[in-house]
């Protein structure tokens, strides 16, 4: 089994639901971002989403954008995520990264030379957010030979017919935009985020993650009772913002969210 497939396995049995904390790879700078990988596995993250910056991140909010601005003006490049992931598995050989982000780093490396690089680094999953299952049929096979999972967007807009679609198209885990909008914004529905995974359910076996407007204790617990694992971004780069004049502060603040966030989500099971 892959990494991301014994992790959510591990956490059925039990009783639990992946935390999967989204941060951007660079942002305050490139030193930052390994350091915060482990503190976030510590504090309880399960899967690691890693960000790689682009100058246009369409499906991101205000907060995620001026992330990708900073990890880019810092130098930060695809190489450089990939190098993060390689440092990060020296100490860390257990933890699921996932890396997010725009097709154009991708083709500008090249599909075969990014998936060589991504197997050797240690990536087990790519969300590729502006690669829809019907253009990524040479590169599912490319990411598949490298026992690199393909991870794929569904949104409140999406039909049953094309979720069965992107269902069938997805390894690893699906990912559930709960939003109409981009990330960080408005408040979640529950109550209808529960039917849109009843309905995909229909179409897949595979782990659901919910995620864009997860704030804080309160909304990551509520997901997490119908969802397999609850996605945190901007929440968490919101701290990277507010302590730019103190990165070595920026660990704890973050691991601080996610550790409430993890109590919050086990509560039922550990009282």
């Amino acid at each position: 089994m892959s990494r991301i497939e014994t992790c959510f396995a591990a956490l059925a049995k039990e009783g639990k639901k992946a935390l999967v904390p989204f941060i951007t790879a660079g942002d305050p700078n490139p030193a930052a971002t390994v350091p915060l990988m482990h503190a976030m596995v510590k504090a309880g993250a399960n899967i690691i989403e890693l960000g790689v910056p682009f100058s246009d991140p369409m499906a991101d909010g205000p907060v995620i954008q001026l992330a990708s601005e900073r990890s880019l003006a810092a130098g930060t490049t695809l190489q450089r995520v990939l190098d993060m992931v390689a440092e990060f598995r020296l100490q860390d050989a257990e933890t699921p990264v996932v890396l997010m982000g725009y097709l154009n780093p991708v083709e500008a490396m090249g599909y075969e030379t990014f998936a060589h690089n991504a197997q050797v680094a240690g990536v087990d999953g790519v969300l590729l957010v502006d690669l829809p299952p019907e253009e990524s049929v040479e590169a599912s096979k490319l990411f598949a030979d490298k026992g690199i999972k393909q991870i794929f967007l569904l949104a409140p807009t999406t039909t049953e017919e094309r979720m069965a679609l992107i269902a069938k198209a997805g390894t690893g885990y699906l990912y559930y935009v709960s939003l109409k909008g981009v990330t960080g914004s408005a408040s979640l529905d529950v109550e209808d985020v529960a039917k849109k995974l009843e309905t995909i359910r229909k179409h897949t076996t595979l782990p659901i993650g919910v995620g864009f407007g997860i704030k804080d204790a309160k909304s990551a617990k509520a997901i997490a009772k119908v969802a397999d694992g609850v996605v945190v971004g901007s929440a968490l780069v919101n701290q990277v913002a507010a302590h730019l004049d103190q990165p070595d502060l920026i660990p704890e603040k973050v691991a601080a969210v996610l550790a409430s966030m993890r109590a919050a989500m086990d509560e039922d099971i550990t009282a």
